[in-house]
């Protein structure tokens, strides 16, 4: 386990806790990692769990689809993100999301019940690791919200200046890469990607946003109707 080491230590649910503290909690959760190739499923829908996931490597993306196929993605974990926590801290809990790697991923499962047990020797590292999931678990909530927003929205526009306002103040930044490719934003905005893209080329052209594949710039208007960037 020492490997992941680099990833672990600047995730959140391991803020504040030293390599040898770590590799300790890794052991006491019975560790494990997997491999999964690109658009195979970690998680499915219907089925429970009593381990949650952390990506090492690669990016996962956390999804809802009916009968027929239709795609909703609620959020994408990238290398250090948590998935799958709520239900395996919830004995029993059948999942209503899937997990699908977005890319050739490895992934560290995690037994959380042995966390949510006392530990015997009421070691200080295993509550620093409780605060720490709780902390992981209200932004989560946070995400959630974030993405209601957007769909909340009445219109193609108004979902897609929504999302992109906030990963501008999210990422400090009027020129940033999102997580999605084009398809992928459309699901995740619950919008026809035609329709998507058809409203992302009028902002263009009416020069609110330039973008290339992943990487938006947003630009504001002055007073006297020009752009700034």
């Amino acid at each position: 386990m020492e490997q992941y080491l680099p990833i672990l230590r600047n995730s959140p649910f391991f803020k504040g806790l030293s390599d040898c503290e770590i590799l300790s909690i890794l052991h006491c959760v019975n560790a494990v990692t997997v491999s999964r190739k690109r658009d195979s499923y970690i998680f499915r829908a219907g089925d429970a769990t009593e381990v949650m996931g952390l990506v090492v490597s690669g990016g996962v993306l956390i999804i809802q689809e009916d009968f027929w196929g239709h795609r909703n993605i609620l959020s994408k974990c990238h290398a250090g993100d948590f998935f799958g926590e709520p239900y395996a801290a919830s004995p029993g809990a059948v999942l209503n999301i899937s997990v699908v790697a977005d890319e050739d991923s490895e992934i560290l499962f995690l037994n959380v019940q042995r966390l949510l047990v006392s530990c015997p020797t009421a070691c200080e590292h295993h509550q620093k690791l409780i605060r720490n999931l709780v902390s992981v678990l209200a932004n989560k909530i946070l995400i959630l919200n974030d993405k209601i927003t957007h769909v909340g929205k009445r219109t193609t526009r108004e979902k897609l200046l929504s999302y992109l306002s906030a990963e501008s103040v999210r990422q400090s930044s009027l020129s940033f890469d999102i997580p999605f490719d084009r398809q992928q934003l459309a699901d995740y905005l619950c919008i026809d990607r035609a329709a998507m893209s058809t409203e992302i080329s009028k902002l263009q052209k009416e020069g609110f946003i330039k973008t290339n594949r992943k990487h938006f710039t947003l630009t504001a208007q002055n007073e006297d109707g020009s752009f700034c960037h």
